[in-house]
């Protein structure tokens, strides 16, 4: 098969890797224009561009997919189907029409569950069992395509967005291929989606990191592993200083971690320790790693040391 990669950097950038390492032709790559990075702002090669530079890849960079240039260059490339994965706009039917096999999606989720931008964080978020990739092919409604193929994993207990994200990029590069080989092997099949099983997962924006202690400790604790690395789990010191969360854990009597000693008060109580308790919806929570707002990351007692936080004044 030969095929036109389109995606954005790190969820692609694997994804790109075993395809240059399979029996398929990687024709060119698609991706975004290089933007400033890091302190500096300088504008740098992002890894995935510089993956295709050293596999000897045209890359084409677009400021709009819309771009009639755009169009006439990837079509002169005469791939037999577009994989994406991440790219970060939707694609017309210009564009999903240009291939006979049309365009694949590599998206991260078990589709009908978690359609949308983020639905890793959204899986982690909710407390689901497992997740996995599915391989769609893509319409002009979002996520909507038939699924060609899936692959599970289970979430674990204590895995974050970041560690889950990493795996899911691999996973999705194994699948990738596998779909290339079935459709080249005439032995693909496309399976509708179950409308009815349908789950939304919305881009995410830096509020929606707030930690909103009126929940039960488990599901802050997961909101914490969600948001981790981005947008970040936060809350509010009493001066009002930021403070990101990067690990929470409930606290049970006769668990892991002694339980708080205090009497309940309102959700975001600072209840007495050992450690940074805060009072949730029936129970506490243990913010055990910590990131205040220009320091480095530090366990709570470590933070406690250098910060007075009296029980019963309030975070959030």
């Amino acid at each position: 098969m030969r095929v036109v990669f389109l995606g954005s950097p790190p969820f692609a950038t694997p994804i790109l890797r075993r395809l240059l390492e399979s029996p398929h032709e990687v024709l060119g790559l698609v991706t975004p224009p290089d933007r400033p990075r890091g302190r500096g702002r300088g504008v740098s090669r992002s890894e995935l561009a510089t993956l295709a530079d050293d596999a000897g890849l045209p890359v084409l960079q677009p400021a709009s997919t819309k771009d009639p240039e755009f169009v006439a260059a990837l079509a002169g490339l005469g791939a037999d189907a577009l994989m994406v994965a991440s790219y970060g706009e939707i694609l017309r039917s210009e564009l999903l029409d240009l291939c006979p096999h049309g365009a694949l999606n590599v998206h991260g989720s078990l589709l009908p569950r978690w359609r949308g931008a983020s639905p890793i964080q959204r899986a982690v978020a909710a407390g689901d069992a497992q997740t996995g990739v599915s391989i769609q092919r893509m319409v002009l409604a979002l996520d909507a395509g038939d699924v060609l193929l899936s692959r599970a994993t289970p979430i674990g207990a204590t895995e974050t967005s970041a560690d889950l994200f990493g795996r899911l990029a691999d996973l999705g590069a194994a699948a990738a291929v596998e779909a290339l080989d079935l459709i080249e092997g005439g032995d693909a099949r496309y399976e509708p989606q179950d409308t009815e099983l349908v789950t939304l997962a919305p881009k995410l924006t830096k509020d929606d990191g707030r930690i909103d202690f009126d929940r039960d400790p488990e599901s802050v604790a997961r909101h914490v592993r969600a948001m981790t690395t981005w947008p970040g789990a936060r809350t509010r010191l009493p001066d009002g200083r930021d403070l990101v969360v990067l690990e929470a854990l409930p606290v049970e009597p006769g668990g892991a971690t002694p339980p708080a000693e205090s009497a309940p008060g309102p959700a975001g109580s600072v209840l007495a320790g050992p450690g940074l308790v805060v009072q949730a919806r029936g129970g506490a929570v243990r913010l055990r790693r910590l990131k205040p707002a220009g320091k480095g990351a530090m366990d709570d007692d470590a933070f406690l040391n250098g910060t007075r936080l009296e029980p019963g004044e309030r975070l959030g």
